[in-house]
């Protein structure tokens, strides 16, 4: 074996390493989240309180998730253009490097200080624009969510250059965690603020929340040599420019992402009092198994992109990006057969209880169905994303990005207002821009390099064919299972769901592995290797 291949088997092994490493504190952490939801669920249910917070919410929540978050523009600049000038990750960072991220840092907080003023100045004239179709009370109740929750904007640009950097220096616990924290606040406020005061305390437990998830990254930034300085060097720092040009379109495409989110909310908010509550519960519920695959794999690899772009190692790239997305589609198809056969179930014993009732869970069952569709091409164009950004460009997925907005205005049109699908419509028109976006991405892509699609697609039609014969299955036991058991409400549905989840997985990895798919065939022989080794 040659040291060149020694040297690419053990960066896969400490890939896998850090993969299963954040997958276990991303469930942690999601679980948490998970009894979050639930009890806000419970004190709320589809109201019109939680709809005024989770309309607000998305206005902050652009910077504090989606530039912010991990896998953001702003962690990804941070890792794509720091990560080269720091060779040696156990030196102190050179002066160079800290005059960067002095400016880098100053620049976020100017400019989200100054959108943060607007928006302060004027919550109800936005939020009247977002939801038109609502109610004046909603607006007004959503107003002053947003108005308190205006600091989240200046956070989230900062917490997203702290993961980047955490990140380059291999620390992945402490990124995963820090959304527990703010799960923990809303849990702590919700239940200790009495019934008659619960109006505007989900705004102010974020707020909390979001606070605290900066102050618990900051001790470690300054442990690794890092100091925000009055260094402005907004026109004559060479790497500064690098991140501007990788970070603007980045953040042009997310922003486009969340104008699909408006759009979402202006069609929604003309269906029903709740609707956009059930469809944020269906998103959660969807992250869950999702954002856990996603994250665990494509934040150590897209560090190891970066580098294999900086060596011009496009045969590198193909190996990892074919086996990242290819485990990510081995995972993500037993969750599709999951939430489309005991889907109903698994919301009814999460959520219904307290004031969400069998209603507010056929919503939330609803959207989640036809939202399922989208988790194949959903890892695809997260995936294919990294590689974009390895290469210095963001201005793609913008471009790609601002097209679809077209799109998901007409499909929504036609499926909420034409052919009157309700929340299905809604999370429909997602799944279909998804797909749009991951195709296009996909063809793109082959401008910087070539990519091998074969093999990949090749494994993921073995996958599928598995997969529909294991829904076949699983369908069938779901029916027999209603029809012979009949036990109290809980127990049976957590025996259902339990059963479904060892049927679907005692039939899909055993015919994956009958057709010879790879990527269950190296699963299992990794782990019946550790099981002989013990």
């Amino acid at each position: 074996m040659t040291e060149g291949s020694i040297a690419k088997d053990n960066k896969t092994t400490s890939v896998l390493k850090a993969a299963w490493l954040i997958a276990v504190v991303t469930i942690v952490s999601k679980l948490i989240g998970f009894v979050r939801d639930i009890i806000i669920a419970n004190y709320y249910g589809a109201s019109l309180v939680s709809d005024a917070y989770y309309y607000a919410y998305q206005i902050p929540s652009l910077s504090l998730i989606l530039l912010g978050g991990v896998g953001g523009p702003f962690h990804s600049a941070t890792v794509a253009i720091f990560s080269k000038l720091i060779p040696n990750l156990k030196d102190k960072p050179s002066d160079e490097v800290n005059r960067l991220y002095s400016t880098f840092m100053n620049a976020t907080i100017i400019f989200f200080l100054v959108l943060s003023i607007l928006i302060f100045v004027f919550p109800k004239q936005i939020m009247g624009l977002i939801i038109s179709g609502g109610s004046s009370q909603m607006v007004t109740l959503a107003a002053k969510h947003l108005q308190i929750m205006t600091p989240l904007l200046v956070i989230g640009g900062i917490v997203g250059i702290y993961y980047g950097i955490l990140i380059i220096y291999k620390q992945f616990m402490l990124p995963n965690l820090s959304p527990i924290i703010m799960s923990l606040a809303i849990i702590g406020v919700v239940i200790a603020v009495p019934n008659d005061q619960k109006g505007y305390a989900l705004a102010w437990a974020t707020t909390v929340g979001a606070i605290l998830q900066l102050i618990i990254q900051y001790p470690n930034i300054r442990k690794l040599g890092y100091r925000l300085k009055p260094v402005f060097e907004f026109t004559n720092n060479p790497h500064f420019k690098e991140i501007g040009e990788l970070l603007f379109p980045a953040i042009l495409s997310s922003t486009v992402g969340q104008i699909h989110i408006y759009v979402d909310m202006f069609f929604t908010s003309s269906i029903s009092e709740g609707a956009w509550t059930a469809i944020g519960y269906a998103n959660r519920v969807f992250q869950f198994p999702v954002g856990i695959l996603v994250t665990a794999f494509l934040v150590p690899l897209f560090p190891i992109f970066a580098r294999l772009v900086a060596d011009n190692d496009h045969e590198g790239i193909r190996n990892y990006f074919n086996k990242g997305v290819g485990v990510l589609f081995f995972g993500a198809i037993p969750i599709i057969i999951g939430i489309l056969v005991v889907g109903l179930d698994a919301v009814s014993l999460v959520f219904e209880r307290g004031v969400f009732d069998s209603t507010a869970t056929f919503m939330v069952t609803e959207a989640l169905w036809f939202l399922s569709v989208s988790i194949i091409p959903y890892v695809f164009r997260d995936s294919i994303t990294r590689v974009y950004y390895s290469f210095n460009d963001s201005a793609t997925p913008f471009a790609v990005a601002f097209s679809s907005i077209v799109l998901k205005v007409l499909l929504n049109w036609i499926l909420i207002s034409k052919m009157h699908f309700g929340i299905g419509g809604i999370t429909l028109s997602t799944s279909l821009v998804t797909l749009f976006n991951a195709c296009v991405l996909g063809l793109l892509i082959t401008k910087k390099m070539k990519m091998d699609y074969k093999s990949l697609f090749k494994n993921l039609l073995k996958m599928i064919v598995s997969g529909i014969i294991t829904f076949g299955v699983c369908l069938i036991c779901a029916q027999q299972f209603d029809k012979f058991v009949h036990i109290s409400k809980i127990p049976f549905e957590i025996l259902k769901i339990s059963s479904i989840a060892i049927i679907c997985l005692g039939v899909y990895i055993p015919l994956n592995l009958l057709f010879k798919m790879e990527y269950a065939g190296e699963l299992f022989n990794r782990i019946a290797s550790k099981i002989l080794r013990k």
